[in-house]
Parts: structure tokens; sequence; C-alpha cells
């Protein structure tokens, strides 16, 4: 089995094949955030933007600890 670089959170109860899916999504999302973040300045990223990945990032931290 694969070393894992992140755990459920306490209380949160998933599925382990799920868990594990999920967190290949957040995994992606994160590495999205770090990209986009070194090609757009903060200034000329739209608000809605910045708030949905935002708003991405802190639902990751509720269900994992990285």
């Amino acid at each position: 089995m694969e070393k894992q670089n992140w755990t459920l959170q306490a209380g949160v109860q998933m599925d382990p094949k799920l868990a594990d899916d999920v967190a290949r999504m957040a995994c992606a999302l994160k590495s999205l955030h770090v990209y986009a973040s070194m090609l757009i300045e903060e200034e000329s990223c739209p608000d809605d933007l910045r708030q949905t990945v935002q708003e991405g990032l802190d639902a990751m931290t509720r269900v994992f600890q990285w």
C-alpha cells in the first residue's frame, strides 16, 4: 500500500477507498491553486474565483489533516 500524506480529521468517517479518491481530488485542487497562484498575480485574480478556490481549500481542511 502506498504511503498517504493525509489522514481524516477527528470525527470524519468515510470508506477508505472513497477517502482515497476524495484525497486525490483534494490534492489536485491544492496543486491547481499553487499553479494558478504562480501564474496570476493576486491583484488580477477575480474575487469570485479566489473565493471559490478558498472555499474548496477550506472544505478540504474540514475533512483531511495534511
